[in-house]
């Protein structure tokens, strides 16, 4: 096995280092789980739930506020699974998703001897048979790997017409880190699928094996090798865009060498605005191209964050754009299905034009809303955020009086809470993916207003919508006539079961309030008793110990037939 790190910056400790990692992750989640389930369950269910609301805004803080300390020290995979927790909108609270949204993926960078070591074994020869030239200090260091600038030997330059490169080297032991996280991740998700609050929201060995499948694609180079291909093929005839070409000689699933791209940050103003560019400019291009990736391409970048985004002016660019969006990091990238894409289409035309309607219908179709939701509510709520929000940027936002947010959350936030949301493991990297874009387009204009480039998106997407209009219509007409052709022999069938006493009519929704209303009072009879023989045993243990004791632990059992009537029923 190969060395593993001792910390973000320390090689060689062996695998000792992994199961101690993994055990200090373990203890981590088993300590807070349990505080969790002291608070939300075991209180609640002995009448004491007042406590716990007093108390779960700062004991989620808390919890947020250690495992950023956590994720900060171990690196790894631990800061993903704090960017990844941040997006979770749909089921954590927001004192945990706020202390997380600013978890960076930097780390000290490891020694360049122990990247030389792994590179030349990689590549099968010194570096200095491979590489002109290379940059011993990195320009990027992350919890997976990090970078360093080189030069191509000059048979190289000459075959691929490119002389400066940047090679990127996995971090030393790495596989096996991510190997430990993954395992201690499957442990605590196993842990969490044991509880209903979370099992009814959230497919907990669903979700973590997707994010083990994205961690471990983030670690072979080859595959982000060919995502880069794919990704500049998309966007082979747009000159607003371009992504570094690879090297393949000189690439394996732990070494990728690229074309040195670097330009101006995209959130760098001040570089640009030196350069001629207007940031302002800048932002819709940005936004525009992003919406085509995710509507109309269906690949899309899934971590467009300012440090993965160059302005790369186009001197020689004779009449065209005079400068490229240029994108770089292809560990993380997203695929959006044909027909998730189509609802994210009409989503988008429904937020153009203000529809409440129309999005929450939009919201169902890719799969966020469960068949389940009483929608009505919801339709209510989005068509009075679009009437008094609706149209508003980001500067617009900001000014507008704080009472108001908390008016509308107060009238609707219990309403949308309550509604069965499930976010499709695909929609995370589209919002992450979204959420991205539009910091950094306010960042490049304070006034920039992202409905000024959904607005004539969405009209070009309506009208290739009304192009299928026709076709839709004809086949919503064949439903029809086929319903109306059966109804006849479906009202026949009905009226012969109701002649001959064989309808049977089913009322589950009373008959499940009967029965929880009966577990209801054998839980209130079992928790009277158990608070009345331990107070009892605690009374007579003074005079009598051996009594005393005897009740106190008898009371147990009155307290665990309520906490198992009350599950049974959960």
């Amino acid at each position: 096995m190969s060395p593993v790190p001792a910390g973000p910056g320390k090689p060689g400790a062996g695998t000792g280092n992994t199961r101690a990692r993994y055990r200090r992750i373990l203890r981590f989640a088993a300590r807070h789980l349990l505080t969790i389930w002291f608070h939300e369950l075991f209180l609640h269910r002995i009448g004491l739930s007042g406590i716990a609301n007093r108390t779960r805004a700062s004991r989620m803080h808390n919890f947020a506020r250690r495992f950023h300390a956590l994720a900060v020290e171990l690196g790894g995979l631990m800061i993903k699974v704090g960017q990844f927790m941040s997006s979770r909108l749909d089921v954590l609270p927001p004192e945990i998703t706020q202390e997380l949204e600013g978890l960076q993926d930097e780390v000290p960078p490891v020694p360049f001897d122990a990247i030389r070591v792994l590179a030349e074994r990689e590549l099968g020869a010194p570096l200095e048979q491979r590489f002109a030239w290379v940059e011993q200090a990195p320009i990027a260091a992350a919890s997976l790997g990090q970078a360093h600038r080189a030069g191509l030997l000059p048979a190289d330059a000459a075959d691929t017409g490119l002389e400066t490169v940047v090679v990127k080297v996995q971090r030393p032991g790495i596989e096996d880190i991510v190997a430990a996280d993954l395992a201690a991740l499957r442990k605590v998700g196993g842990w969490l699928s044991h509880f209903r609050v979370v099992s009814k929201r959230v497919d907990m060995p669903g979700l973590v094996a997707e994010f083990a499948q994205t961690s471990l694609q983030e670690i072979d180079y080859l595959n982000e090798a060919a995502n880069a291909e794919r990704f500049a093929a998309d966007f082979s005839g747009d000159q607003r865009v371009a992504a570094p070409a690879v090297v393949w000689e000189r690439t394996t699933r732990r070494v990728l060498t690229l074309e040195d791209v670097t330009a101006f940050k995209i959130t760098d103003a001040r570089a640009l605005a030196a350069a001629g560019i207007d940031p302002v400019l800048v932002a819709p291009v940005f936004a525009e191209v992003m919406f085509d990736q995710l509507f109309t391409n269906g690949y899309f970048h899934a971590d467009p964050h300012p440090g993965n985004i160059f302005i790369t002016p186009s001197p020689d660019a004779d009449g065209g754009h005079p400068w490229k969006v240029t994108f770089i990091d292809f560990g993380m990238m997203g695929e959006v299905p044909a027909g998730t894409r189509s609802g994210l289409r009409k989503l988008l035309i429904a937020a153009a034009g203000r529809d409440g309607k129309g999005l929450v219908e939009a919201i169902s179709q890719v799969g966020v809303l469960l068949p389940s939701a009483d929608t009505s509510e919801l339709e209510r709520a989005m068509t009075q955020l679009f009437s008094r929000f609706g149209g508003m940027g980001f500067a617009e936002l900001r000014e507008v009086d704080p009472r108001e947010f908390r008016g509308f959350a107060d009238e609707f936030g219990q309403t949308i809470r309550t509604l069965p949301f499930q976010l499709p493991e695909d929609f995370l990297l589209i919002i992450r993916a979204i959420s991205l874009t539009s910091g950094a387009c306010s960042s490049l204009d304070p006034g920039f207003n992202l409905w000024d480039s959904v607005e004539p998106y969405a009209a070009q997407l309506l009208r290739e919508e009304r192009g299928n209009l026709a076709s839709d219509v004809a086949k919503q007409a064949l439903e029809i006539a086929g319903i109306a052709l059966g109804m006849p022999t479906r009202l026949d069938s009905m009226l012969a079961r109701m002649e001959d006493g064989s309808l049977a009519v089913a009322t589950p929704r009373l008959e499940r309030r009967l029965a929880r209303l009966e577990r209801a009072g054998q839980r209130t009879a079992s928790m009277v008793m158990f608070a009345a023989v331990l107070v009892a045993g605690a009374i007579l243990r003074p005079g009598d110990e051996v009594l005393g004791n005897v009740l106190m632990v008898a009371s147990v059992l009155p307290l665990l037939h309520g906490l198992w009537v009350g599950r049974r029923g959960g």
